[in-house]
Protein backbone atom coordinates (compact mmCIF):
# COMPACT_ATOMS: atom_id res chain seq x y z
CA UNK A 1 0.00 0.00 0.00
CA UNK A 2 2.38 2.21 0.59
CA UNK A 3 6.14 2.67 -0.85
CA UNK A 4 9.50 4.18 0.75
CA UNK A 5 12.75 5.27 -0.68
CA UNK A 6 15.67 4.03 1.07
CA UNK A 7 19.02 3.04 -0.42
CA UNK A 8 21.37 -0.05 -0.32
CA UNK A 9 24.95 -0.90 -1.32
CA UNK A 10 25.99 -0.70 -4.55
CA UNK A 11 26.93 -3.59 -6.51
CA UNK A 12 29.33 -4.73 -8.93
CA UNK A 13 27.99 -5.68 -12.66
CA UNK A 14 29.69 -6.66 -15.78
CA UNK A 15 28.46 -3.55 -17.90
CA UNK A 16 30.66 -0.80 -18.79
CA UNK A 17 29.99 2.63 -17.73
CA UNK A 18 32.42 4.63 -18.71
CA UNK A 19 30.94 8.55 -19.99
CA UNK A 20 30.31 8.42 -23.53
CA UNK A 21 30.78 11.87 -25.91
CA UNK A 22 27.18 13.18 -26.30
CA UNK A 23 26.33 13.11 -29.34
CA UNK A 24 25.09 17.08 -31.09
CA UNK A 25 21.11 15.18 -31.97
CA UNK A 26 19.64 12.69 -30.45
CA UNK A 27 15.94 11.88 -32.23
CA UNK A 28 14.65 10.67 -28.71
CA UNK A 29 16.66 12.26 -25.56
CA UNK A 30 15.09 11.08 -22.68
CA UNK A 31 16.61 13.31 -19.09
CA UNK A 32 16.90 11.13 -16.15
CA UNK A 33 17.51 6.90 -15.73
CA UNK A 34 15.37 6.40 -13.35
CA UNK A 35 12.79 3.42 -13.47
CA UNK A 36 10.74 5.53 -15.99
CA UNK A 37 13.12 6.72 -17.85
CA UNK A 38 14.69 3.10 -18.29
CA UNK A 39 11.40 1.59 -19.25
CA UNK A 40 10.67 4.15 -21.58
CA UNK A 41 13.76 3.47 -23.31
CA UNK A 42 13.21 -0.41 -23.25
CA UNK A 43 9.80 -0.28 -25.33
CA UNK A 44 10.54 1.70 -27.52
CA UNK A 45 13.76 0.05 -28.12
CA UNK A 46 11.39 -3.00 -28.00
CA UNK A 47 9.25 -1.06 -30.70
CA UNK A 48 12.29 0.02 -33.08
CA UNK A 49 12.34 3.40 -31.82
CA UNK A 50 16.17 4.62 -30.59
CA UNK A 51 16.34 7.10 -28.06
CA UNK A 52 19.09 8.19 -25.57
CA UNK A 53 18.86 8.49 -21.76
CA UNK A 54 21.34 11.29 -20.40
CA UNK A 55 21.51 10.27 -16.60
CA UNK A 56 23.80 12.99 -14.37
CA UNK A 57 25.46 10.22 -12.42
CA UNK A 58 28.54 9.33 -13.34
CA UNK A 59 28.21 5.78 -14.21
CA UNK A 60 25.72 2.84 -12.54
CA UNK A 61 27.37 2.21 -9.73
CA UNK A 62 27.74 5.77 -8.53
CA UNK A 63 24.87 5.79 -6.23
CA UNK A 64 23.11 2.93 -3.75
CA UNK A 65 19.70 2.67 -5.52
CA UNK A 66 18.02 0.30 -2.88
CA UNK A 67 15.04 0.10 -0.79
CA UNK A 68 12.34 -2.12 -1.50
CA UNK A 69 9.40 -1.44 -3.56
CA UNK A 70 6.11 -3.13 -3.85
CA UNK A 71 5.85 -3.32 -7.49
CA UNK A 72 1.37 -3.19 -8.20
CA UNK A 73 -0.25 -5.50 -10.58
CA UNK A 74 -2.01 -2.79 -12.14
CA UNK A 75 0.95 -0.07 -12.97
CA UNK A 76 4.35 -1.04 -12.40
CA UNK A 77 3.93 -4.77 -13.62
CA UNK A 78 2.02 -3.62 -16.76
CA UNK A 79 4.85 -1.38 -17.63
CA UNK A 80 6.91 -4.79 -17.10
CA UNK A 81 4.88 -6.41 -19.06
CA UNK A 82 5.31 -4.22 -21.95
CA UNK A 83 8.58 -4.11 -21.62
CA UNK A 84 9.24 -8.31 -21.66
CA UNK A 85 10.74 -8.50 -18.40
CA UNK A 86 7.91 -9.77 -16.47
CA UNK A 87 8.95 -12.95 -15.73
CA UNK A 88 12.86 -12.07 -15.30
CA UNK A 89 11.66 -9.22 -12.48
CA UNK A 90 9.59 -12.29 -10.84
CA UNK A 91 12.83 -13.80 -10.01
CA UNK A 92 13.75 -10.91 -7.75
CA UNK A 93 11.02 -11.01 -6.03
CA UNK A 94 11.71 -11.11 -2.31
CA UNK A 95 9.59 -13.73 -0.44
CA UNK A 96 8.26 -12.85 2.33
CA UNK A 97 8.20 -8.95 1.46
CA UNK A 98 5.04 -8.39 1.33
CA UNK A 99 4.28 -9.28 5.74
CA UNK A 100 2.71 -6.47 7.19
CA UNK A 101 2.62 -5.73 10.95
CA UNK A 102 0.84 -2.22 12.59
CA UNK A 103 1.95 -1.42 16.24
CA UNK A 104 0.71 1.38 18.38
CA UNK A 105 3.43 3.46 19.99
CA UNK A 106 3.73 1.43 23.19
CA UNK A 107 3.91 -1.78 20.68
CA UNK A 108 0.86 -3.41 20.84
CA UNK A 109 0.59 -5.15 17.50
CA UNK A 110 -2.83 -4.80 16.10
CA UNK A 111 -2.02 -6.16 12.79
CA UNK A 112 0.35 -8.71 12.02
CA UNK A 113 -0.52 -10.32 8.42
CA UNK A 114 2.15 -13.19 6.86
CA UNK A 115 3.08 -12.94 3.29
CA UNK A 116 1.42 -16.40 1.75
CA UNK A 117 2.89 -15.67 -1.87
CA UNK A 118 -0.30 -15.22 -3.31
CA UNK A 119 -0.11 -11.26 -2.92
CA UNK A 120 -0.55 -8.67 -6.10
CA UNK A 121 2.09 -6.07 -4.65
CA UNK A 122 5.61 -8.28 -5.01
CA UNK A 123 8.36 -6.58 -3.10
CA UNK A 124 11.77 -6.03 -4.92
CA UNK A 125 14.74 -4.41 -4.44
CA UNK A 126 14.46 -1.17 -6.59
CA UNK A 127 18.63 -1.87 -7.23
CA UNK A 128 17.93 -4.94 -8.78
CA UNK A 129 14.98 -3.70 -10.36
CA UNK A 130 17.07 -0.56 -12.13
CA UNK A 131 19.56 -3.51 -13.31
CA UNK A 132 17.06 -5.53 -14.88
CA UNK A 133 15.91 -2.71 -17.11
CA UNK A 134 19.68 -1.22 -17.47
CA UNK A 135 20.88 -4.50 -18.80
CA UNK A 136 17.48 -5.26 -21.52
CA UNK A 137 18.96 -1.71 -22.97
CA UNK A 138 21.36 -1.21 -26.05
CA UNK A 139 25.17 -0.94 -24.85
CA UNK A 140 25.29 3.25 -24.91
CA UNK A 141 21.87 3.82 -24.53
CA UNK A 142 22.39 5.56 -20.95
CA UNK A 143 24.77 8.66 -21.00
CA UNK A 144 26.64 8.68 -17.54
CA UNK A 145 28.18 11.98 -16.42
CA UNK A 146 25.47 14.42 -18.46
CA UNK A 147 23.44 15.95 -15.77
CA UNK A 148 21.05 18.47 -17.57
CA UNK A 149 20.84 22.06 -16.59
CA UNK A 150 18.34 23.77 -18.66
CA UNK A 151 16.48 23.11 -21.82
CA UNK A 152 14.69 25.98 -24.56
CA UNK A 153 12.67 25.57 -27.92
CA UNK A 154 14.21 25.95 -31.13
CA UNK A 155 10.99 25.88 -32.63
CA UNK A 156 8.70 23.45 -34.71
CA UNK A 157 9.28 21.26 -31.76
CA UNK A 158 12.69 20.88 -31.32
CA UNK A 159 14.37 21.10 -28.43
CA UNK A 160 18.12 22.42 -26.50
CA UNK A 161 19.48 20.28 -23.61
CA UNK A 162 22.54 21.82 -21.76
CA UNK A 163 24.23 20.22 -19.78
CA UNK A 164 26.93 20.86 -16.48
CA UNK A 165 30.14 20.70 -18.63
CA UNK A 166 28.70 23.14 -20.92
CA UNK A 167 27.87 20.51 -23.76
CA UNK A 168 24.37 20.74 -25.36
CA UNK A 169 21.93 18.38 -27.45
CA UNK A 170 19.44 19.04 -29.77
CA UNK A 171 16.24 16.48 -30.14
CA UNK A 172 12.67 16.50 -32.05
CA UNK A 173 11.13 15.04 -28.49
CA UNK A 174 12.68 15.79 -25.18
CA UNK A 175 10.94 13.79 -22.24
CA UNK A 176 11.50 14.84 -19.24
CA UNK A 177 12.26 11.80 -16.72
CA UNK A 178 14.64 13.89 -14.15
CA UNK A 179 12.58 13.55 -11.18
CA UNK A 180 10.90 15.82 -8.18
CA UNK A 181 13.31 18.78 -9.61
CA UNK A 182 12.95 18.52 -13.15
CA UNK A 183 14.98 21.15 -15.54
CA UNK A 184 12.64 20.22 -18.42
CA UNK A 185 9.09 21.04 -16.31
CA UNK A 186 9.70 24.77 -16.77
CA UNK A 187 9.26 23.65 -20.42
CA UNK A 188 5.47 23.11 -19.89
CA UNK A 189 4.88 24.92 -16.61
CA UNK A 190 5.66 26.97 -13.49
CA UNK A 191 4.53 23.98 -11.23
CA UNK A 192 7.18 23.71 -8.02
CA UNK A 193 7.25 21.11 -5.50
CA UNK A 194 6.40 22.50 -2.12
CA UNK A 195 7.18 20.59 1.49
CA UNK A 196 4.19 18.58 2.44
CA UNK A 197 4.59 19.02 6.24
CA UNK A 198 6.18 15.82 6.84
CA UNK A 199 9.96 15.03 7.53
CA UNK A 200 11.83 11.79 7.36
CA UNK A 201 15.47 10.75 8.67
CA UNK A 202 16.15 7.40 7.38
CA UNK A 203 18.17 4.73 9.47
CA UNK A 204 19.51 1.42 8.79
CA UNK A 205 20.03 -1.49 11.46
CA UNK A 206 22.12 -4.21 9.12
CA UNK A 207 22.11 -8.05 9.98
CA UNK A 208 19.38 -7.22 11.69
CA UNK A 209 18.58 -11.26 13.19
CA UNK A 210 22.36 -11.45 14.11
CA UNK A 211 23.01 -7.85 15.37
CA UNK A 212 19.74 -6.83 15.82
CA UNK A 213 17.40 -9.27 17.11
CA UNK A 214 14.85 -7.35 19.18
CA UNK A 215 14.75 -4.85 16.11
CA UNK A 216 14.18 -7.68 13.83
CA UNK A 217 10.79 -8.98 15.99
CA UNK A 218 9.73 -5.68 15.90
CA UNK A 219 9.54 -5.75 12.17
CA UNK A 220 8.90 -8.77 10.80
CA UNK A 221 9.61 -10.03 7.95
CA UNK A 222 8.15 -7.12 5.74
CA UNK A 223 6.71 -3.76 6.39
CA UNK A 224 6.15 -2.04 9.97
CA UNK A 225 3.78 0.25 10.56
CA UNK A 226 4.03 2.49 14.22
CA UNK A 227 2.31 5.75 13.86
CA UNK A 228 0.48 7.88 16.10
CA UNK A 229 0.52 11.64 17.37
CA UNK A 230 1.74 12.72 14.04
CA UNK A 231 4.78 10.93 13.97
CA UNK A 232 5.50 7.27 13.53
CA UNK A 233 7.93 4.36 12.51
CA UNK A 234 8.06 2.98 8.89
CA UNK A 235 10.46 0.34 7.72
CA UNK A 236 10.93 -2.58 6.06
CA UNK A 237 12.99 -5.71 5.74
CA UNK A 238 15.21 -5.85 2.87
CA UNK A 239 16.40 -8.55 0.81
CA UNK A 240 19.99 -8.71 2.46
CA UNK A 241 18.33 -9.41 5.59
CA UNK A 242 19.09 -5.09 7.17
CA UNK A 243 16.55 -3.07 8.39
CA UNK A 244 15.45 0.07 6.76
CA UNK A 245 13.88 2.42 9.02
CA UNK A 246 11.73 5.84 8.26
CA UNK A 247 11.55 8.06 11.02
CA UNK A 248 8.66 10.19 10.08
CA UNK A 249 7.76 13.35 11.97
CA UNK A 250 5.01 16.13 11.25
CA UNK A 251 6.51 18.80 11.82
CA UNK A 252 7.97 22.29 10.41
CA UNK A 253 10.69 22.32 7.51
CA UNK A 254 13.19 23.76 9.89
CA UNK A 255 13.42 20.87 12.07
CA UNK A 256 15.85 18.66 9.91
CA UNK A 257 17.89 22.03 9.34
CA UNK A 258 18.42 22.59 13.21
CA UNK A 259 19.58 18.96 13.91
CA UNK A 260 23.05 18.27 13.21
CA UNK A 261 23.80 14.87 11.38
CA UNK A 262 27.32 14.93 11.18
CA UNK A 263 27.35 14.25 14.56
CA UNK A 264 25.08 10.78 14.82
CA UNK A 265 24.45 10.75 18.26
CA UNK A 266 23.48 13.77 18.66
CA UNK A 267 21.22 13.79 15.87
CA UNK A 268 19.76 10.16 17.64
CA UNK A 269 19.30 12.49 20.51
CA UNK A 270 17.58 15.10 18.87
CA UNK A 271 15.62 12.76 16.57
CA UNK A 272 14.19 10.43 19.52
CA UNK A 273 13.34 13.75 21.54
CA UNK A 274 10.08 13.67 19.42
CA UNK A 275 8.90 9.72 20.75
CA UNK A 276 9.03 10.18 24.62
CA UNK A 277 7.38 7.68 26.21
CA UNK A 278 7.12 5.57 23.14
CA UNK A 279 8.01 1.63 23.77
CA UNK A 280 11.94 0.82 24.02
CA UNK A 281 11.67 -1.66 21.10
CA UNK A 282 10.63 1.22 19.11
CA UNK A 283 13.53 3.91 20.15
CA UNK A 284 15.55 1.44 19.48
CA UNK A 285 15.30 1.44 16.43
CA UNK A 286 17.04 4.34 15.99
CA UNK A 287 19.35 4.07 19.31
CA UNK A 288 21.17 1.03 17.95
CA UNK A 289 21.29 2.08 14.07
CA UNK A 290 24.66 1.86 12.35
CA UNK A 291 26.02 4.39 9.65
CA UNK A 292 25.05 8.16 9.39
CA UNK A 293 21.50 9.53 9.57
CA UNK A 294 19.70 10.72 6.35
CA UNK A 295 17.15 13.73 6.54
CA UNK A 296 14.89 13.60 3.82
CA UNK A 297 11.77 16.38 3.24
CA UNK A 298 8.68 15.09 1.65
CA UNK A 299 7.88 17.49 -1.10
CA UNK A 300 5.02 17.01 -3.68
CA UNK A 301 3.34 18.63 -6.78
CA UNK A 302 0.14 20.40 -6.81
CA UNK A 303 -2.93 17.67 -6.89
CA UNK A 304 -4.00 17.32 -10.51
CA UNK A 305 -1.06 19.05 -11.89
CA UNK A 306 -1.56 19.54 -15.87
CA UNK A 307 -0.32 21.22 -18.15
CA UNK A 308 -1.21 22.39 -21.96
CA UNK A 309 -0.08 20.89 -25.00
CA UNK A 310 3.49 22.08 -25.89
CA UNK A 311 5.09 20.28 -28.90
CA UNK A 312 7.79 17.95 -29.20
CA UNK A 313 8.38 18.24 -24.96
CA UNK A 314 6.35 16.16 -22.13
CA UNK A 315 7.15 14.74 -18.89
CA UNK A 316 6.24 11.28 -16.90
CA UNK A 317 7.49 10.05 -13.26
CA UNK A 318 7.96 12.88 -10.20
CA UNK A 319 8.60 15.20 -13.02
CA UNK A 320 5.15 14.94 -14.04
CA UNK A 321 3.19 14.31 -11.12
CA UNK A 322 5.42 14.15 -7.65
CA UNK A 323 3.64 12.85 -4.56
CA UNK A 324 3.87 11.97 -1.13
CA UNK A 325 4.94 8.57 -0.95
CA UNK A 326 1.86 7.48 1.15
CA UNK A 327 -0.14 5.53 -1.31
CA UNK A 328 3.20 3.56 -2.75
CA UNK A 329 2.28 4.75 -6.27
CA UNK A 330 5.80 6.72 -6.94
CA UNK A 331 7.96 4.24 -9.06
CA UNK A 332 4.57 2.11 -9.96
CA UNK A 333 2.96 5.09 -12.08
CA UNK A 334 7.04 5.71 -13.31
CA UNK A 335 7.55 2.79 -15.12
CA UNK A 336 3.79 2.71 -16.30
CA UNK A 337 4.49 6.38 -17.37
CA UNK A 338 7.14 5.35 -19.48
CA UNK A 339 5.35 2.18 -20.97
CA UNK A 340 2.35 4.18 -22.39
CA UNK A 341 4.49 7.23 -23.62
CA UNK A 342 6.22 4.55 -25.89
CA UNK A 343 3.57 2.30 -27.06
CA UNK A 344 1.22 5.81 -28.02
CA UNK A 345 4.30 6.48 -29.68
CA UNK A 346 4.93 3.31 -31.47
CA UNK A 347 0.90 3.47 -32.51
CA UNK A 348 1.68 7.01 -33.86
CA UNK A 349 4.54 6.70 -36.25
CA UNK A 350 5.65 10.20 -37.84
CA UNK A 351 3.06 12.05 -35.71
CA UNK A 352 4.63 13.22 -32.08
CA UNK A 353 1.87 15.96 -31.38
CA UNK A 354 -0.92 13.14 -31.83
CA UNK A 355 0.54 10.58 -29.55
CA UNK A 356 1.99 13.33 -26.61
CA UNK A 357 -1.59 14.05 -26.59
CA UNK A 358 -2.71 10.36 -26.59
CA UNK A 359 -0.60 9.56 -23.28
CA UNK A 360 -1.20 13.04 -21.54
CA UNK A 361 -5.10 12.29 -21.67
CA UNK A 362 -4.43 9.24 -19.78
CA UNK A 363 -1.51 10.49 -17.82
CA UNK A 364 -3.29 13.25 -15.89
CA UNK A 365 -6.75 11.54 -14.32
CA UNK A 366 -4.71 8.80 -13.30
CA UNK A 367 -1.75 10.53 -11.52
CA UNK A 368 -4.58 13.19 -10.06
CA UNK A 369 -6.18 10.39 -8.54
CA UNK A 370 -3.31 8.77 -6.89
CA UNK A 371 -1.64 12.39 -6.06
CA UNK A 372 -5.35 12.65 -3.80
CA UNK A 373 -4.87 8.97 -2.43
CA UNK A 374 -1.15 9.77 -1.01
CA UNK A 375 -2.21 13.27 -0.01
CA UNK A 376 -5.51 12.06 1.86
CA UNK A 377 -3.35 8.72 3.64
CA UNK A 378 -1.08 11.61 4.30
CA UNK A 379 -3.41 13.68 6.79
CA UNK A 380 -4.76 9.90 8.08
CA UNK A 381 -1.70 8.71 8.92
CA UNK A 382 -0.48 11.98 10.56
CA UNK A 383 -3.30 13.41 11.99
CA UNK A 384 -3.88 13.94 15.43
CA UNK A 385 -6.58 11.35 15.86
CA UNK A 386 -4.75 8.49 14.22
CA UNK A 387 -5.15 5.70 16.21
CA UNK A 388 -3.69 1.88 15.01
CA UNK A 389 -6.99 0.67 14.77
CA UNK A 390 -7.32 2.96 11.65
CA UNK A 391 -5.06 1.67 9.80
CA UNK A 392 -6.06 -1.50 10.50
CA UNK A 393 -9.69 -0.71 9.18
CA UNK A 394 -7.98 0.37 5.79
CA UNK A 395 -5.93 -2.96 5.24
CA UNK A 396 -8.35 -4.69 6.33
CA UNK A 397 -10.26 -3.10 3.25
CA UNK A 398 -8.81 -3.90 0.83
CA UNK A 399 -8.99 -7.01 -1.42
CA UNK A 400 -7.16 -9.82 -0.45
CA UNK A 401 -3.50 -9.92 -1.14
Amino acid sequence: MFAYRGWEPARTHRRSTAMTTTPSHSPVAIAGAGLGGLVLARVLHLNGIDATVYELQESRYARAQGGMLDIHEESGQAALRAAGLLDAFRTLVHPGGEATRVLDKHATVHWDEADDGTGERPEVDRGQLRDLLLDSLPEGTVRWGHKVTGARPLGGGAHEMTFADGSTVTTDLLIGADGAWSRIRPLLCDAWPSYTGISFVEVDLPAADVRHPESAAVVGGGSLFALGGGRGFLGHRESDGSLHIYVAVRTGEEWLDSIDFSDTEGAKAAVLERFEGWDASLRSLVADAEGPLVPRKIHALPTGQRWERVPGVTLLGDAAHLMSPFAGEGANLAMLDGAELAQALAAHPGDIEQALASYEEALFPRSAEKAAESAANLELLFGADFAATDLVGLFSAEPAQ
